[in-house]
């Protein structure tokens, strides 16, 4: 349950290209800004609560940071990612690859999803990022670990935290009762989260492409067009970046079910959507809803797959879908744990989703590591037991990129279906130069 990304960088042209010894300095003057990547996860007593985070009191950038010991990127992400993460250290880890085969720069990363959610792992990475060529020089930092606490501490805390949530909850219905605007509230509050429940409870075909049992092997395709390809279908049809990936992702499945030999059926997707407030948009952590959205592979226009996936996405939009499923994640923080594992299990099965499509807002303006220019950076969408694919996009400067994350034993011709993506937005962009018709694409 890795969120990752594989940032790919262009050398300096008017100097050297930095070695690995000055890239993984780079990384340790930028770990102040980011507290939690020195923290690790430790059990509460009795199992009454759940883990809290402490500074690794033997944390060491060794163990997280390594040199890809490979030039082809690849081999470098796949053998990256299909290694767990060692749950007695801070859940992160770095490769770096200071020359690939053709002469340019990767970053690959991972952080556990506890940690952060895609969008924090994104300015996660921002942080080693700078607007222009020349640096700041490295500042080495005299860091010391807080003193961890000990197992009656962790414990009282755990018992303070359940009696304090049992307060919280016991007293809504005191504070509804007093303010009608609370009562007016809590009505399309449960409104909202009764929505989304019945929406994630509503059953997805299993789809034996998509949804056998997977191994611990990953592998990570890659797709980067402009920017521009996707802003003009967007622009031209009227509808949001969003619906874009989304119409390219269920044509790309389409198309790859077919050259299978499977007759191509509707898929539920899972989109995760941020519901970050304005004010914690640096904070670490996991801040995404969910909405649910049927991709309709069934249909063979691909014009009235985008007006489709328009009209429902706004639909769920417009009944705030996510904010919905966010009071429903909320709720149960504060059931009981084995409670919370059940309905984790649950929501993570493929009886309630097929794959996983993200948009991941990336970096608008150029930046640099080191003097080295980000070019394209893909994102890891995790996957679920019986989820052999899930699809990310980010953006950077000028370019759209695509992650593919498939385990390659279940799925071991996912790289087709990169291709077929590519197609997709060959297609639309096709449609969207067409001459304008008086009538507008989606009345």
């Amino acid at each position: 349950m890795h969120v990752g990304w594989v940032a790919v960088f262009d050398p300096p042209e008017d100097r050297s290209a930095p070695e690995f010894e000055e890239l993984r300095d780079h990384v340790r003057s930028r770990l102040p800004r980011a507290p939690r990547y020195r923290q690790k996860l430790r059990a509460v007593p009795l199992g009454l609560n759940a883990p809290v985070w402490v500074d690794d009191p033997d944390f060491d950038l060794a163990r997280h940071l390594a040199r890809a010991d490979s030039e082809r990127l690849s081999e470098i992400v796949d053998a990256c990612m299909s290694e767990p993460l060692p749950r007695d250290r801070p859940l992160w880890q770095m490769w770096i690859a200071p020359r690939l085969e053709d002469g340019r720069i990767a970053l690959v990363g991972k952080a556990h999803h506890c940690m952060v959610d895609g969008i924090a792992a994104v300015q996660l990475g921002s942080l080693l990022l700078d607007p222009t060529p020349d640096s700041p020089p490295c500042e080495r930092e005299q860091w010391r670990p807080a003193a961890a606490p000990g197992r009656l501490e962790l414990l009282a805390r755990g018992v303070a935290d359940l009696a304090r949530d049992e307060l919280r909850l016991a007293s809504i219905p005191a504070r509804i009762v007093a303010s009608p605007r609370r009562a007016a509230e809590a009505v399309g509050h449960s409104r909202r989260a009764l929505a989304a429940l019945v929406d994630a409870i509503r059953p997805a075909r299993f789809v034996e492409a998509l949804n056998p049992p997977i191994s611990p092997r990953r592998h990570l395709g890659y797709l980067g067009r402009p920017l521009e390809d996707l802003l003009r279908i967007k622009q031209r049809l009227g509808v949001t970046l969003n619906d874009v990936v989304l119409a390219v992702a269920t044509s790309g499945v389409r198309a790859f079910m077919a050259e299978r030999g499977d007759r191509p059926v509707n898929v539920k997707a899972m989109v995760p959507v941020s519901v970050r407030a304005e004010d914690e948009g640096d904070a670490l952590g996991n801040r995404i809803s969910f909405m649910f959205v049927d991709l309709p592979c069934e249909e063979p226009d691909p014009l009235r797959r985008v007006r489709d996936l328009h009209a429902e996405t706004g639909e769920r939009k417009r009944r705030r879908t996510p904010e919905g499923a966010d009071d429903v994640l909320r709720l149960l923080a504060f059931t009981p744990p084995p409670l919370q594992r059940l309905a984790a299990q649950l929501a993570a099965s493929p009886r309630a989703f097929n794959l996983v499509v993200s948009n991941i807002p990336g970096p608008r303006d150029v930046t640099y590591m080191r003097a080295c220019r980000l070019r394209e950076a893909y994102p890891v969408v995790p996957l679920a037991d019986q989820h052999a694919l899930s699809i990310g996009f980010t953006s950077v400067a000028d370019r759209g990129c695509f992650g593919l994350y498939a385990d390659p034993v279940a799925l071991p011709d996912a790289d087709e279906l990169v291709s077929h993506i590519d197609a997709a937005i060959d297609e639309l962009l096709e449609h969207s130069l067409r001459p304008k018709s008086r009538k507008p694409a989606f009345a």
